[in-house]
């Protein structure tokens, strides 16, 4: 995530009409739900930020550690004359370390939908890398992608996932995704993307309630979104911040948890909630390499390669079409 001051509320995503939409379905489904990209307004993306920098939040130290470790052989591993396309307009640190190392790569592709996002981080790219070729692609990357033409010719597109973003979607939702990646990335392609390992689950929990209460204010940024894009009026001191680890599904769970009963209204529409009633906001996947090398094959992809930290909490691993070899 790039450190630029991003105007978010000069585009609502989606509009109010599309977004109210999606609210009601899941307040008024059965267990009630919301999507956890509704974090991501501007005071979101800045509270996000602030919890990468917290002590109990291991993944962005540790990926970083990673890089700088293995930047080398993971452009080794890519070859040269390869297109990067970088789901997400990406840390600039994260992308700056292997952009470094890659082998003559013929251009660098960022996939954001916010314009103002994409703006800055194709700025903060450009100036570090003024000889590399930038063709940023405003999109929703879950959606299929239509790639620019590249400006020469290249051996390979590597479709770049940052990050443990993939651990937020649940599993059929994983593996629709890297099935749609399989196909973009072409023949000789792959995919090079952060997954997140299991480990001691305290580690894990304490990443997602820091102490000094910054998830838990990220957490409820979601509830004044709503009030300000949609007109609701959810009351922020009546709902907590809950993450736990799940052992059995390997997930840890955010949720908004009402702390009395209540009616909350979005639009015209009342919806009642429960003491101690939960809405699910967020599911963050952990996995061990033979359980992503599972859901890979899913997908029809196989793990080239995997690099760890030095600690072996996170991995980068390599995807490439079941059966091929990184050629």
């Amino acid at each position: 995530m790039s450190t630029q001051p991003y105007d978010f509320e000069s585009e609502l995503y989606p509009p109010p009409a599309v977004l109210l939409g999606i609210v009601q379905r899941g307040l008024g489904a059965r267990a009630k739900r919301l999507p956890s990209w509704l974090f991501y307004d501007r005071r979101g993306s800045q509270l996000f930020e602030s919890i990468c920098e917290q002590p109990e939040y291991y993944l962005t130290r540790c990926e970083m550690a990673l890089l700088q470790a293995h930047a080398g052989e993971i452009a080794d591993t890519l070859g040269p004359d390869v297109r990067l396309v970088e789901y997400g307009s990406g840390n600039a640190a994260k992308t700056r370390l292997l952009l470094e190392r890659l082998h003559a790569p013929v251009c660098w592709v960022p996939v954001e939908l916010s314009a103002t996002a994409l703006e800055a981080s194709v700025r903060q790219m450009s100036a570090l890398f003024p000889q590399l070729p930038v063709q940023p692609l405003r999109a929703d990357f879950t959606r299929p992608l239509r790639l620019p033409i590249p400006p020469r010719a290249l051996r390979r597109t590597v479709l770049y996932f940052p990050g443990s973003t993939i651990g937020n979607f649940e599993a059929r939702e994983a593996v629709e995704l890297l099935r749609k990646m399989r196909g973009e990335m072409g023949e000789n392609g792959g995919v090079l993307v952060g997954v997140d390992l299991k480990k001691d689950p305290a580690l894990i929990e304490a990443a997602y309630n820091d102490r000094a209460g910054v998830t838990a204010a990220f957490t409820l940024n979601l509830l004044a979104r709503l009030n300000r894009e949609l007109g609701s009026d959810f009351d922020l001191d009546a709902f907590g911040h809950r993450a736990r680890y799940n052992p059995m599904a390997g997930r840890v769970e955010t949720a908004l948890v009402s702390t009395r009963a209540q009616y909350v209204h979005v639009g015209r529409q009342p919806y009642h909630f429960a003491e101690d009633e939960a809405m699910q906001v967020e599911y963050s996947c952990k996995y061990s390499p033979a359980d992503f090398a599972a859901l890979a094959a899913r997908a029809g992809l196989e793990v080239a390669r995997l690099w760890t930290d030095p600690e072996g909490m996170f991995s980068v691993q390599y995807l490439v079409r079941g059966g091929a070899q990184a050629r």
